[in-house]
C-alpha cells in the first residue's frame, strides 16, 4: 500500500490526521529494511506505529499469509486487528484468539488472509491442525513481547517461529527496556527506537495522593473518595485496581448496591463479558472500572482521569503500569493510594500530598448513558453504519444522543442517552435492522 492511502484511511477510519513523533520515526525505520525494537509505554499508539510500516512492506495480495502479529492477550489481539482492518485497504486481516467460537475462525481462514493477528496458543493450535500455513510469512510482529514471555508463552512462540522459514523482517515492541530478546528469534542488527522517556514526562502530569482509611475494609472510604472527586454531572473515567479477582467481585458488588455506574473486569470472566465491560467503560455508560492488573496494560482505554489503588500493587512494575492508565497524551491525571490503618507506602511509591475525602460528598456516580445489546454482529454482516442508521432513521433518535458503537463477531453494543434507550428497544420489536429482526435490549450487568 502507498503511504498516502494509509494516511487517508487513518484520517477517515481512525480520526488520526497526523502521526505522532514515535509513529513517524517507525515509518522511517520501516523503510530501512532492518529489524526494529520499539520501546514505548502502553497507550502511546504502538499499533499504528507498527501497523503503518507493516502495510507498506506488504506486496499485493497473493493468496498467502504475508504477516503475523502476535500479542499476549485476547483484548490486545482484537484491538490490533480492529485498527489494522480499518487501514488495511485491499489486505484481509483475521484475528485468532481463545474464548470465542473456533468454527468462526476456521471459516475465516477458508479464504487465506494477508495478515493474521493472534495469541500464541491459538495460532499454534491452528498451525497444528493445518488450518493455516505460516511458511510464506515474511513479516513477524511481537507486540508487548516482554509481557508474552512473562506470561509463559515462550515455548509456544518458539514453535511458531520454527514454521516461519521465510522471515525477512521482525518488529518487537515492549513497554520496558529490561526484556531480553529470546534466542529463538532470528533478530539481526536491530534498530532500537526508545521512547520510554515519556514515562518520566508522564509523572510530571500526574498528581499522586495518599488516602487514609480508618478501617481495614476500605469500602466506605472508597465510596466517599469517589463521591468527593466526582463532578456534578457525573464521574470522570476512573479505574479502581485490586490484587485479586475475588476482591474485584466484592468491590464491584458493593459499589453497584450503592448505585455507582461501575463495571467489572478480570481474567476469570468470559470473553463476551470482558469485551462488554471495556465497551461500557470506554463509552462512558459505566465510567468506573473495578479491575485486577489485567487492565494495567495492553488495553485500548481512553481518557482515564483517576487511578485508585484499592490494594497497593505487589511490585514496582505493577505500580508503574497501573499509573500509566492515566495522564496520557499530554493530559493530566490523579492517582489515589488507599492506605489501611497498618499500611504504609512502599519504597517505590511517592505521594505528592495526602487527600481527605469529604464526610458527606455530593458527587454524582451515575451516567446519562445506557448500553444496548444487539443480537447480531460482524458475522451477520452488520456494521456500525447500519446500527446508526437504524437508531436515527427508524427510531427517530437524534444523532447526538448516540454514542460509541462496537461490532463484535455475533453481537453489537451501542451507547445511547438513557432517555432514548427505551425508544430504541421498543422500535426494534416491530422494525428490522438491515432487513432482519434483531433482539435489542439493555446490556445486563457486566
Amino acid at each position: 500500500m502507498k503511504e498516502k492511502e494509509i494516511r487517508a484511511l487513518l484520517a477517515s477510519r481512525q480520526g488520526i490526521e497526523t502521526l505522532n513523533p514515535m509513529q513517524e520515526k517507525m515509518l522511517q525505520a520501516g523503510a530501512e529494511k532492518r529489524d526494529i525494537i520499539l520501546l514505548s509505554p502502553t497507550g502511546s499508539g504502538k499499533t499504528v506505529a507498527f501497523g503503518v510500516p507493516l502495510l507498506k512492506m506488504l506486496k499485493d495480495p497473493t493468496g498467502r499469509v504475508q504477516a503475523v502479529v502476535i500479542a499476549p492477550s485476547r483484548e490486545l489481539v482484537t484491538q490490533i486487528a480492529g485498527v489494522l482492518r480499518d487501514i488495511s485497504g485491499p489486505f484481509r486481516v483475521v484475528a485468532l484468539y481463545g474464548g470465542h467460537n473456533v468454527e468462526d475462525e476456521v471459516n475465516s481462514l477458508n479464504v487465506t488472509p494477508d495478515i493474521i493477528v493472534a495469541t500464541p496458543g491459538r495460532l499454534l493450535d491452528h498451525i497444528k491442525r493445518r488450518n493455516v500455513d505460516v511458511m510464506p510469512v515474511r513479516i513477524l510482529v511481537l507486540d508487548e513481547f516482554d509481557k508474552s514471555l512473562e506470561l509463559g508463552f515462550e515455548e509456544e512462540m518458539a514453535k511458531i517461529v520454527k514454521h516461519m522459514k521465510n522471515l525477512s523482517r521482525i518488529i518487537l515492541t515492549s513497554a520496558t527496556d529490561a526484556a531480553s530478546i529470546p534466542d529463538f528469534l532470528p533478530v539481526k542488527d536491530p534498530q532500537v527506537l526508545d521512547f520510554l522517556d515519556s514515562n518520566r514526562q508522564l509523572r510530571r502530569r500526574m498528581r499522586v495522593r495518599s488516602v487514609r482509611s480508618d478501617g481495614r475494609d476500605k469500602l466506605d472510604t472508597l465510596l466517599r473518595l469517589l463521591r468527593s472527586i466526582s463532578r456534578p454531572e457525573g464521574p470522570e473515567r476512573t479505574i479502581i485496581f485490586v490484587n485479586h479477582r475475588e476482591s474485584a467481585e466484592r468491590v464491584a458488588q458493593f459499589l453497584r448496591k450503592e448505585g455507582v455506574a461501575c463495571v467489572l473486569y478480570h481474567g476469570a470472566l468470559d470473553q463476551r463479558r470482558r469485551e462488554s465491560a471495556l465497551q461500557a467503560f470506554n463509552c462512558g455508560a459505566r465510567p468506573i472500572l473495578v479491575a485486577t492488573d489485567l487492565a494495567a496494560r495492553g488495553l485500548d482505554i481512553e481518557g482515564v482521569r483517576n487511578v485508585v489503588h484499592y490494594h497497593l500493587p505487589l511490585s514496582a512494575e505493577a505500580y508503574t503500569h497501573r499509573n500509566g492508565r492515566t495522564a496520557r497524551v499530554a493530559n493530566e491525571g490523579d492517582v489515589y493510594l488507599l492506605l489501611g490503618p497498618d499500611e504504609e507506602l512502599k519504597e517505590y511509591m511517592e505521594a505528592d500530598s495526602p487527600y481527605v475525602p469529604e464526610k458527606e460528598p455530593a458527587g454524582v456516580l451515575t451516567s446519562p448513558y445506557e448500553v444496548l445489546y444487539i443480537s447480531a454482529g460482524r458475522r451477520e454482516k452488520l456494521s456500525r453504519g447500519d446500527i446508526l442508521g437504524f437508531i436515527v432513521k427508524e427510531c427517530g433518535v437524534e444523532p447526538g444522543d448516540v454514542g460509541k458503537i462496537a461490532v463484535f463477531d455475533h453481537y453489537s453494543l451501542v451507547s445511547v442517552m438513557r432517555k432514548a434507550a427505551k425508544t430504541v428497544i421498543e422500535a426494534a420489536r416491530s422494525r428490522k435492522i438491515k432487513g432482519e429482526k434483531r433482539r435489542v435490549g439493555y446490556l445486563d450487568a457486566v
